[in-house]
């Protein structure tokens, strides 16, 4: 059964050249005819999906139990300003304006 790429929709005016051997190239025609795509299909559609993953892994920050606790609180309970925030403040507006 053909699957469906989301790489498709976009343009294809760009291109990737990669070196590699034998054994890996077999490995992915394997997959690419066991799921019934063409090789490039499948190697972008797997290079994307790492891709994703790997920069979301990046972007989002998961956070669980205390660590999620307390810094939900610092949101919902957020320390007042002292002294020197007040002056960092005061120089900021005194020199963006």
């Amino acid at each position: 059964m053909p699957s469906t790429h989301s790489h498709e929709s976009g343009s294809k005016g760009s291109r990737l050249e990669a070196r590699i051997s034998h054994e890996q190239k077999r490995l992915f025609q394997r997959a690419a005819e066991l799921q019934g795509s063409t090789l490039t299909d499948f190697v972008v559609s797997a290079l994307q999906g790492v891709a994703t993953k790997v920069i979301q892994d990046h972007e989002v920050m998961t956070l669980v139990g205390k660590d999620r606790d307390i810094f939900v609180s610092a949101l919902l309970n957020p320390a007042l300003p002292d002294g020197r925030l007040k002056k960092a403040v005061t120089r900021y507006k005194k020199i963006m304006s």
